[in-house]
């Protein structure tokens, strides 16, 4: 579709998505699946022209998918009928069209009042199959809570651990991609010593990619279960809005996105937003590291290397990344403040 959209382009000057439809007698195959998946992608490709024209400085130009990044997946959307849903789920499965039932594990089942949309079902590198259900129901309006400064907590990105707040909590989960590195490299050493594509080849690619979902498993896990802590106990989080992608490109530390504490402020803002509570980003500009926590006087440079220093105009002593969280809970205070 993209490729014949951009034949369209060049030769009249105008914009045209064809539908699937246009290729179902060419590629019979395509008869064979849920015609909903294929209005899905017709969907997704005219909403990234959309976003695209509306701001072509932040989103480029609709690109082809490549084999090896993109995700094996597809998304079907659910129609009454007077025969009754296209799609439903079973007490041990899901019935989809064309497929029909498919047995399935629940991790949570849904309440009789919901309407079920549609789902994406998803096939990971290992050959495990997901789906994802969405369903439409009543939202109960939440209460707005109002933080304190007593629930209110600063976080701070810290390269060596993982974040170190204001009241000198520090979060130091295990390196899980480093503690595996070297079964990673072991298998990779034997894949150098294979012939590509026997046997014995796949089933080694099957090892080492059971292993980086295993790795990617225990850090989501870990982000779910602090996030949830967080959220809890305390009725703001401020937080300094860091560009991790430039602090890793720039400083070249694997451990950045090893972390996944990009993906951690978003689960906590999800979080927070549940229970009416907020998630403050403050600016990533301010000097939070070199200003004086205490009487506010912004010194010099200090190093990441150095753990305490001394404000010179008040003399109190500081430990580096603890005195930057005071100043982004201090930050964000101020900014919830000017908002209300």
């Amino acid at each position: 579709m993209l490729s014949d959209q951009q034949r369209f382009y060049l030769e009249t000057g105008r914009h045209f998505i064809p539908t699937p439809a246009k290729y179902k007698n060419s590629a019979p195959f395509l008869r064979e699946v849920d015609n909903q998946a294929l209005i899905q992608e017709h969907n997704k490709l005219c909403q990234a022209f959309r976003v695209f024209f509306k701001k072509p400085e932040c989103f480029g130009y609709p690109k082809f998918k490549r084999k090896k990044d993109d995700r094996d997946s597809f998304t079907a959307c659910n129609h009454e009928f007077t025969s009754g849903p296209t799609i439903y789920t079973t007490k041990d499965g899901i019935r989809m069209t064309k497929a029909g039932i498919v047995r399935a594990v629940f991790h949570r089942r849904a309440q009789a009042w919901w309407k079920l949309k549609r789902v994406t079902v998803s096939k990971t590198r290992t050959g495990k199959y997901y789906c994802a259900i969405l369903y439409e129901r009543p939202v109960k309006q939440t209460k707005v809570v109002v933080p304190s400064p007593e629930k209110t907590i600063g976080l701070k990105y810290s390269m060596p651990h993982f974040y170190v707040a204001d009241n000198g909590i520090i979060a130091d989960p295990p390196h899980w991609l480093k503690e595996s590195q070297e079964k990673l490299a072991g298998i990779q050493r034997r894949l150098c010593r294979m012939q590509p594509g026997s046997k014995n080849y796949q089933e080694m690619v099957q090892k080492y990619r059971l292993l980086h979902e295993r790795i990617a498993n225990q850090r989501r896990d870990f982000i779910h279960k602090e996030s949830h802590r967080i959220a809890n106990d305390w009725d703001a989080v401020c937080m300094r809005a860091d560009p991790l992608a430039e602090i890793s490109r720039s400083m070249k530390l694997g451990s950045i996105p090893d972390s996944g504490y990009g993906m951690f402020r978003i689960y906590l803002r999800y979080k927070l937003a549940w229970q009416g509570k907020q998630l403050i980003i403050v600016d990533r500009y301010y000097p939070t590291t070199r200003t004086c926590s205490a009487c506010g006087m912004a010194g010099d440079a200090v190093s990441y290397k150095k753990n305490l220093w001394t404000c010179p105009k008040c003399g109190a002593v500081h430990q580096r990344e603890v005195n930057a969280a005071e100043n982004i809970k201090a930050l964000g205070l101020a900014q919830l403040g000017k908002s209300a």
